[in-house]
């Protein structure tokens, strides 16, 4: 069946991809299949249940490529599920009794959707499978062809994701400035937080890439030390570690050279911090989907008290990259991919081939549309890496036993 009319939308939390990912299927579109209408829901799964889209003119097919130098994304983001009725019914995105998979369906059937493009994480393109599957079920054939969008680095079976490069890229920016503040007191302890509730990827990205920022510099002395500018610890939710030990060995660098730089991610020591809230009587906060609420626990400020204290830390910053990293537009790494991955995703799409397009670690890293009952989310960082477990020996940190389950 031919194509003749196009969706995209993007979904979830940012990441520096969409915006360019955005422009590069419309690049592709115009390239070989020029005819094909294109139009762009806004607000992602909310402004698909509400009817709500922009049109891809010729005038902003001719202006796709400036897409590639932004951030965030032109057509807006949320946080849907739509299998959450009573979540869906609440924020007033459909009626009571209505069935928000239904009420997108029907939405996609009227507004003549051949090809469903989406722009997100795991969550984002099985939703987009289940629509398929029940438009299948109800005779309107709708190809859907995904994009991974996540800064941890964290689909199964996917390789790299769209943007996890330019995040890690940025937060090395971030913390050049933070760890600056090294300076800024006796004794002092600065703890860069960074995104990745259950995968310590991006962290040790970050980490990694910041350390060998640090090595490529040259130092005037007089208290420009290499050292002080360095990181000192990397701490990611795969790998359980003995605090008491870890703070023996920070105490001794914080009474050396004055001041302690620690990598921490954000799901990093949930469950210690769970624990102790816990055996208070205190219940930790949860979202739908269960999972703890970080920002009610604040895992970097936790690891800023319990390191401060046995460190002797005269004074204690917490640094959040998150959002100053997932708002980048993409670097020259992701522009690379995701060009190859746009490019093939419009080729699929025209062959009527549905799946989410990216690099399959199970199929020898072959770039190709990826069967959605394969997505998930979820994957652990492999701490064994050889650039990871090399980074730790640089740091003198042992590296720990691995954790039981990520968060």
């Amino acid at each position: 069946m031919p194509v003749r009319r196009v969706a995209l939308l993007t979904a979830g939390g940012l990441a520096p991809c969409l915006s360019s990912a955005v422009g590069g299927l419309i690049e592709r579109y115009t390239a070989v299949a020029p005819d094909v209408e294109i139009i762009g829901y806004v607000d992602g799964y909310a402004g698909l249940l509400g009817g709500r889209h922009l049109t891809v003119t010729g005038d902003i097919r001719s202006k796709a490529h400036l897409l590639h130098r932004f951030g965030g994304s032109p057509l807006g983001n949320s946080r849907v599920k739509l299998t959450n009725v009573k979540d869906a019914v609440k924020r007033g995105l459909v009626q009571e009794g209505q069935d928000p998979l239904e009420v997108a369906a029907e939405q996609l059937t009227r507004d003549g959707i051949d090809v469903l493009h989406t722009i997100g994480g795991d969550d984002t393109n099985t939703t987009a499978a289940d629509l398929a599957a029940y438009l299948q079920k109800n005779g309107h054939e709708l190809t859907v062809v995904g994009l991974p969008k996540t800064i941890d680095n964290d689909v199964v079976p996917i390789k790299q994701s769209l943007g996890a490069w330019t995040a890690a890229e940025q937060g090395t920016v971030f913390a050049r400035n933070i760890v600056a503040e090294h300076s800024s007191n006796p004794r002092m302890l600065v703890v860069h937080e960074v995104m990745g509730r259950g995968c310590g990827w991006l962290t040790a990205e970050t980490a990694r890439r910041y350390h060998g920022w640090v090595g490529a510099q040259e130092y005037a002395g007089f208290g420009n030390d290499r050292r002080r500018w360095d990181v000192h610890g990397v701490f990611v939710p795969e790998l359980q570690f003995d605090i008491d030990a870890e703070a023996e060995r920070l105490r001794a660098i914080m009474d050396e050279i004055g001041c302690v730089n620690l990598f921490v991610s954000e799901g990093a020591g949930v469950e210690t911090i769970v624990a102790e809230l816990t055996a208070r009587g205190e219940e930790p906060q949860r979202d739908a989907f269960g999972h703890v609420k970080l920002d009610t626990i604040n895992p970097g400020a936790w690891f800023g008290k319990q390191f401060a204290e046995r460190l002797g830390a005269e004074k204690t910053m917490v640094g959040k990259s998150g959002y100053f990293s997932r708002s980048s537009a993409a670097n020259d790494e992701d522009l690379a991919l995701i060009r190859r991955c746009t490019d093939l995703a419009v080729d699929v799409a025209l062959e009527g081939v549905s799946g989410v397009v990216g690099e399959d670690e199970e199929r020898g890293d072959e770039l190709r549309a990826i069967e959605f009952r394969r997505i998930k989310g979820g994957k652990r960082f492999d701490t064994g890496l050889g650039w990871f477990t090399g980074l730790l020996d640089d740091l003198g940190q042992p590296l720990g036993t691995p954790a039981a389950s990520s968060h």
